[in-house]
C-alpha cells in the first residue's frame, strides 16, 4: 500500500514538469512581441537616419542589437530550460537544429544567461555615453555601477563552476583510485 502511494506521488511529481510548458510557450509569445518592438524601432531608425545626427542614429541602431541579444536569450532559455526540464526536443535529422540544443545543462545555461544579461547591459551602457549628454554624472556612474555589478555577479557565477567542476572531477578520482592507493 505504501509503495503504490509513494511511486503515484512520484508519478505525480514527474509528469508535474509538464506545467512549465505554459512559461515556455509564453516566452515565446514574448519573441512575437519583441518582434513587433523591433520592427516599431527599425521604423523609427529610418527617419532618424535622416533627420537627425549620427548619436542618434548609433543609439537607434544600439537599440536593434539590444532588442536582438534579448530575443536570442529568449530563444536560449526556451529550448534550453525546456530540454533540461519539461523534455527532449525531436527535431529529428533537422540540419537546422543548433549544434548547442540538448547540451546545455543548467550551469551552463546559467552562465550564458548572466553572459547575454552583461552583454545588453553593456549596449545600455554604451547607448547612455553616446548619448550623455541627456544624463547627469550621478545618473551615469548609477549605470555603471550596476552594468559592474553584473559583470562580477557574472565573474563569480563563472568561477563557482569552475570550482564545483574541479571539486567533482577530484571526487571521481578519488572514487576511481585502487582501494589501497592514496591520492
Amino acid at each position: 500500500m505504501m509503495k503504490s502511494l509513494e511511486h503515484a506521488l512520484e508519478l505525480i511529481m514527474f509528469r508535474s514538469r509538464w506545467l512549465l510548458a505554459p512559461f515556455y510557450l509564453g516566452l515565446v509569445l514574448a519573441i512575437g512581441l519583441l518582434l513587433v518592438k523591433f520592427v516599431q524601432e527599425f521604423a523609427a531608425l529610418v527617419t532618424v537616419m535622416f533627420t537627425s545626427d549620427g548619436s542618434q542614429a548609433i543609439v537607434g541602431v544600439l537599440s536593434l542589437v539590444d532588442i536582438s541579444l534579448v530575443a536570442n536569450l529568449l530563444l536560449i532559455i526556451i529550448f534550453a530550460g525546456y530540454e533540461n526540464f519539461v523534455s527532449k526536443i525531436h527535431t529529428g535529422d533537422q540540419e537546422d537544429r543548433p549544434a548547442w540544443m540538448g547540451h546545455v545543462d543548467f550551469a551552463d545555461l546559467k552562465l550564458k544567461v548572466i553572459g547575454s544579461i552583461v552583454a545588453i547591459s553593456a549596449i545600455e551602457l554604451l547607448k547612455y555615453f553616446v548619448s550623455a549628454k541627456d544624463l547627469t554624472e550621478g545618473q551615469l556612474a548609477w549605470k555603471l555601477a550596476i552594468h559592474l555589478t553584473f559583470v562580477v555577479s557574472g565573474v563569480l557565477f563563472a568561477v563557482m563552476d569552475w570550482v564545483g567542476a574541479v571539486k567533482l572531477k577530484h571526487l571521481r578520482s578519488q572514487h576511481e583510485a585502487p582501494s589501497g592507493s592514496q591520492p
